[in-house]
């Protein structure tokens, strides 16, 4: 199904080509890369480790005090009888690889918009700033049984590509779809075999998607890339409300809780503090940054909350999950 031939998207529910597209106007209400004037949390990711990377050749000036010795240019001095030195500057350009899940477990929500527009929105918000930063981008939209690659390039095209895959997914999800037993580990496993060392990986999945093969293979994977972590949750995965006796059904199975059981909602709540917990481990395990996003309050404001706070470290510890919890 292609986005013309969708339904008609609701708000929070479904997103369309120009919701995507018009995410590339919040850009600048949330400094993601770093400029010349502002230093943003993210370069840690972007050129602190450099695997895999070179430095290009800038220009050639007069040596000055201070600078590195093994840098002079021995044919120009001799030439001009005056010590210069080579420049060089960073090789800005890096592959940003953004996977993002689309699957039935997201299509559902009970904030602002169902987890699965969280997902879609973030992957275009971070799209359009790599693609401002002159990265070359490329990504993966994972789900029930569907796996869509874009390779990583510096253009509008690809970005746009990614984008139309994703919206195509998203029309296309609905609440009846077999979920998959392991697909951030399957997307995880081709990220293995496409990225380059030195790449950027962001993972935009469902909080519930951290299972022992997936953790495997974001360990393996962090090895020689940097990673973003971002899952997302809403507020009834960590609580129950005390809404009486709820009735569930799906296709031929039924389910019964007694949401004023104070045992019930005691266990739902452990298991959502656990999944974050585990969340947690595996970012200080890895050194990697946890960026956690709720269906509860706007991305944007969650984002700019993150990032303002100056110390990546400081968010691997997983507490801005708790927008999404419950008393």
């Amino acid at each position: 199904m292609s986005p013309s031939e969708a339904l008609p998207a609701a708000p929070g529910i479904r997103v369309t080509l120009a919701d995507l597209i018009e995410m590339r106007h919040r850009v600048r209400e949330v400094q993601l890369f770093s400029t010349p004037a502002q230093r943003s949390p993210l370069i840690g990711l972007h050129h602190s480790k450099l695997r895999g990377r070179g430095v290009d050749f800038d220009q050639v000036r007069v040596y000055q005090a201070g600078d590195d010795v093994r840098s002079i240019d021995w044919r120009v001095t001799a030439r001009t009888q005056e010590p210069h030195t080579k420049l060089f500057h960073e090789e800005r350009e890096r592959p940003i690889f953004i996977l993002v899940e689309q699957s039935r477990r997201l299509f559902f929500g009970s904030g602002l918009a169902f987890k699965s527009v969280l997902a879609a929105q973030a992957a275009a918000l971070i799209g359009w700033a790599a693609l401002g930063h002159n990265d070359r981008i490329g990504g993966l939209v994972f789900g029930d049984g569907e796996h869509y690659e874009i390779k990583p390039r510096r253009s509008k095209q690809s970005l746009l590509q990614l984008l139309n895959r994703l919206v195509r997914v998203n029309q296309s999800l609905h609440s009846e779809a077999r979920p998959e037993a392991d697909a951030l580990g399957m997307a995880l496993r081709r990220a293995r075999e496409v990225l380059r060392p030195g790449s950027l990986a962001i993972i935009i999945c469902d909080e519930r998607a951290l299972v022992d093969a997936a953790e495997q293979q974001l360990s393996l994977l962090s090895r020689h890339c940097d990673l973003l972590l971002l899952p997302l949750s809403d507020p009834l995965d960590h609580a129950l409300p005390a809404a009486g006796l709820l009735r569930f059904e799906e296709r031929q199975a039924h389910l019964q809780l007694d949401t004023l059981n104070a045992e019930l909602r005691q266990a739902y709540r452990a298991q959502g503090e656990a999944r974050i917990l585990r969340w947690e481990m595996l970012a200080q395990k890895l050194r990697i940054l946890l960026m956690p996003l709720s269906t509860q309050s706007s991305m944007i404001e969650q984002l700019r909350e993150y990032l303002n706070a100056g110390a990546p470290g400081k968010h691997s510890s997983g507490s801005k999950h708790s927008p999404g919890k419950q008393p």
